[in-house]
């Protein structure tokens, strides 16, 4: 077991974190960055609360072109923003559906506005306002000459390239999610209900050190398993069964996420098969990650193997992501995707295919990228079907 990371960041990370934020915006001429979602305001501040799970309360950072962030955020969460390197904080009584911030927004937007200046927004794709609708548009009234740009391509630049200690938030997190699947032989058996095993495994990943395991999903069938996302029904797992469970379990704000399968009693040759081309599959896009190739390089060097069993290559839309802050970050292992690759990027790989009578099988391992290619961060699931 590695040793436990310190949580948090020092002062320093937000500061460079910060700076090269400012310096994409010089480049882009943008006078700052309104941020209204939780990662990116984590990202940039420091402030890391589970209160985002309310929608009640909108809550907002701005990062000019120079200096340290502002923060324009609800009266309730003043003092825990006040423990972040943040200085100027500026709070409301919320909620206020009269005026839910929008009063201190302005003011605080009102000189660009005046000089025409442009600030960057989050629009693009796997973004969202995170305030009312309503809102946004009163901003965008009372201040006309603001001009509004789309900042997208400026934070996911900084965020999908990971540092040194967000590196070791994740490979913990990992550790504790592949001790986690190590005890699942140890607890699922032939006839526990489906929904048990999932509460087995969260508590599992709770007392190995997670902090939670907000996203846990899988499937049990005769043979297979037919989707990866319904909730867990109270079937009882049967022998013939092939198991599989997808974790997201969090540390320190941090994800893993990756799965594993699992028969039951015993496995037919059609499961086998579909795990021996996943694994291999899996095997490929991780040789595949080195610094230069594209995110559609690993999408059809998996792809490649998959066929072998699947003639749609096993195109669900994606074949992994990247992760951290967030389950599914930018980028995706599409066909469409040519984001290149860089030196400390965290990813997960992650096939698919379709086999017999409407079955799939899923295979997940998480990796960070190195100069010389990849490393888990996962522990290396086993080259043939576990039979519990």
């Amino acid at each position: 077991m590695t040793d436990t990371p310190d949580r948090g960041f020092p002062e320093s990370e937000f500061a460079d974190r910060t700076a090269k934020a400012q310096t994409a915006m010089a480049g882009a001429g943008l006078a700052g960055l309104l941020l209204t979602t939780e990662a990116e305001v984590r990202y940039f501040s420091g402030f890391h609360t589970l209160f985002w799970q309310s929608p009640t309360r909108p809550w907002f950072l701005f990062v000019p072109a120079s200096g340290k962030p502002v923060a324009i955020i609800p009266e309730i969460g003043a003092d825990l923003m006040r423990r972040t390197w943040v200085d100027d904080i500026r709070t409301w009584s919320a909620p206020a559906p009269r005026d839910d911030g929008i009063g201190l927004l302005t003011d605080l937007l009102a000189p660009f506005a005046r000089s025409g200046a442009a600030i960057g927004l989050m629009k693009g794709h796997e973004t969202h306002l995170r305030m009312p609708l309503a809102d946004f548009e009163r901003l965008s009234a009372a201040l006309p000459g603001l001009r509004m740009a789309d900042a997208t391509d400026l934070v996911r630049g900084l965020r999908i390239v990971k540092s040194d200690a967000e590196i070791a938030k994740i490979r913990h997190i990992c550790g504790i999610g592949s001790r986690s699947f190590a005890e699942v032989p140890e607890v699922a058996r032939a006839g526990m209900p489906l929904e048990e095993v999932f509460r087995a495994f969260r508590r599992a990943a709770l007392a190995l050190g997670a902090d939670d395991v907000p996203y846990l999903v899988g499937g049990a069938d005769r043979g297979g398993y037919h989707d990866v996302i319904s909730p867990p029904s109270r079937r009882p797992l049967a022998k013939g069964d092939v198991l599989m469970l997808d974790t997201g379990a969090t540390w320190d704000g941090y994800f893993c996420d990756f799965d594993r399968n699992w028969a039951i009693g015993t496995a037919d040759d059609a499961s086998r098969r579909a795990y021996d081309v996943l694994w291999r599959a899996t095997e490929a896009g991780i040789a595949a990650a080195r610094p230069g190739a594209t995110c559609r390089d690993l999408f059809h060097r998996m792809q490649t193997v998959i066929s072998e069993l699947d003639a749609a290559g096993g195109d669900v839309g994606r074949l992994g992501h990247g992760l951290g802050m967030q389950l599914t970050e930018w980028p995706s292992h599409a066909a469409w995707d040519e984001t290149v690759i860089e030196e400390n990027m965290v990813l997960t790989i992650e096939p698919s295919l379709s086999y017999g009578d409407g079955r799939i099988m899923v295979h997940e391992e998480n990796i960070v990228v190195r100069a010389g290619g990849a490393e888990l961060l996962t522990e290396r699931a086993a080259p043939d079907l576990p039979v519990i």
